[in-house]
């Protein structure tokens, strides 16, 4: 059914929806007016660090908490980083600095201890999400955003590390989120500059699948989409806004029914190609659960308008928003309502940690 429906009861839900699932970057290194005024306008469900954001852990954890004041308590954010190790690592020294994840799957029998030991530092910074670990396979030789993010190329060594990375996190109490379904490792372009597509069969794309399938089976609580086009699935769409890519192998042949993540739709690959309408819409309909925008509030204001809009024109969509902010609650309370109190701050960087990140280098020298 198309057409205007609802009362205002009504039309206060979907804004809630709408905010529930966005998750929001900023820009500067403190709460600013701008931030404040889109965080009263649209309620997010959380918010995503950069490194332009990190001056030290003790601000990290101190805007963590003004963070979290400017939201319901009801909904408590998530507090999410990029913090995998390697080139991508938002936080960096006084916080341990790890190595690329190519390193610890090369040593073969540390990645338990890395991921319980950055997990352990995250959560004492107030962070409860980490956008790690990348799950893809370093297939490609000339991929530019992957190579040694990736534990290995092959399928079986990198779901091993994967789901061992998984719940060793998870045990510390941080949500692990696996990407780039369903496999970002086999191009060479940038998503962050185009949109890549990886020209492969479908037999040989479900070879990618292999650790994600692991991360699925031990308890992973997101996954993050690719912004990567996969022709023998589907032609015309990246697997972010894709029906045929996300409902088709992630959520009915790898039996995922928890929280799909968004790659930032402020990258190229999709900015440039879809207005806010059609991304909140066609990532809805391929079952996307949460919608990163990395720092421009326009661009936030614009998505959450579009969803707010989607809702209240679409009955299909406005039951597709309920089940996502459902799988986001239930989140939440799977990883929140039991967690215990927060490491003291004096975890972060500590001599165990940074011992454990000089064996991981020594050993594959």
């Amino acid at each position: 059914m198309v057409g205007v429906y609802g009362d205002a009861t009504s039309l206060a839900a979907r804004k809630r929806r709408a905010g529930q699932r966005l998750l929001i970057g900023w820009r500067g290194q403190e709460v600013t007016d701008d931030l404040r005024r889109v965080v009263a306008q649209i309620r997010p469900a959380g918010f995503l660090w950069f490194g332009h954001n990190v001056i030290e852990p003790a601000q990290v954890l101190e805007l963590n908490r003004e963070l979290t004041s400017l939201v319901d308590p009801h909904d408590p954010a998530l507090l999410a980083v990029d913090q995998e190790g390697g080139r991508v690592q938002r936080i960096g020294a006084p916080a341990t600095e790890w190595p690329d994840m190519r390193i610890v799957g090369e040593v073969g029998d540390r990645t338990g201890a890395v991921a319980a030991a950055l997990a352990l530092e995250l959560r004492a910074m107030g962070l409860n999400l980490n956008l790690a670990p990348v799950a893809d396979l370093a297939s490609h030789p000339d991929n530019p955003i992957i190579g040694a993010r990736a534990f290995g190329a092959e399928p079986g060594e990198v779901a091993r590390h994967v789901a061992t990375f998984v719940e060793a996190h998870q045990r510390e109490h941080v949500i692990a989120c696996v990407k780039h379904f369903p496999g970002h490792g086999d191009t060479a372009e940038d998503s962050h500059q185009t949109l890549p597509t990886v020209a492969c069969s479908e037999a040989e794309l479900r070879a990618q699948l292999v650790p994600f399938e692991a991360a699925i089976a031990a308890g992973v609580g997101a996954v993050m989409t690719a912004h990567v086009t996969f022709p023998a699935i589907d032609p015309g769409l990246p697997a972010t806004l894709s029906e045929r890519v996300l409902p088709r192998l992630l959520r009915d042949e790898l039996g995922y029914d928890g929280v799909i993540v968004s790659d930032d739709l402020e990258m190229v690959a999709i900015a440039e190609r879809w207005s806010p309408q059609e991304q909140v819409i066609r990532a809805t309909r391929a079952s996307v659960d949460l919608l990163v925008a990395g720092s421009d509030p326009e661009v936030q204001i614009a998505l959450f308008e579009a969803l707010v809009h989607a809702q209240e024109h679409d009955q299909g969509m406005d039951r597709a928003s309920e089940v996502s902010t459902d799988r986001i609650e239930a989140l939440r309370e799977r990883f929140f309502l039991s967690c215990p109190p927060r490491p003291p701050l004096e975890v972060v960087g500590q001599a165990d940690h940074r011992a454990l990140a000089s064996e991981l280098w020594e050993r594959v020298r």
